[in-house]
């Protein structure tokens, strides 16, 4: 049970946000078929789902690709390029660095080394 709770707990953001999109989706879907249903209604034509599906459809996929997928890929696009190591990700790494291990050997010069070498062996540098 508690395992179950740190597991709501963990992706707790996921869950929200599923939830916002499904209520959502629900919510346009529903209005889009009151708003078919008073267009069929004010042309005098018959209510056909297969037409509403395909149009309700077509309206969700345009906003999605308009809104949501330039979203995504702002923030998974940047996720990825920091992730796989671009250069512009790297820019105040390799300066931090630099700097700590200066540090790292003004206080003590031969523990500094060994530390430095064991760090090397352990998170080599690509």
């Amino acid at each position: 049970m508690k395992q179950q709770r740190n597991f709501l707990r963990k992706f707790g953001f996921v869950w929200v946000t599923t939830l916002f999109f499904l209520i959502s989706l629900a919510g346009h879907w529903i209005f889009a078929w009151y708003a078919f249903v008073n267009e069929q209604k004010a042309h005098q034509q018959p209510l056909d789902v297969k037409e509403y599906l395909v149009e309700v459809s077509r309206d969700t996929l345009e906003n999605w690709q308009s809104e949501f997928l330039q979203l995504v890929w702002q923030v998974a696009g940047l996720a990825l390029l920091l992730c796989i190591g671009s250069p512009q990700s790297k820019e105040g790494d390799d300066r931090r660095e630099e700097k700590l291990d200066f540090i790292l050997r003004q206080l003590d010069q031969k523990k500094s080394e060994a530390f430095l070498r064991e760090l090397e062996k352990k998170y080599p540098k690509n």
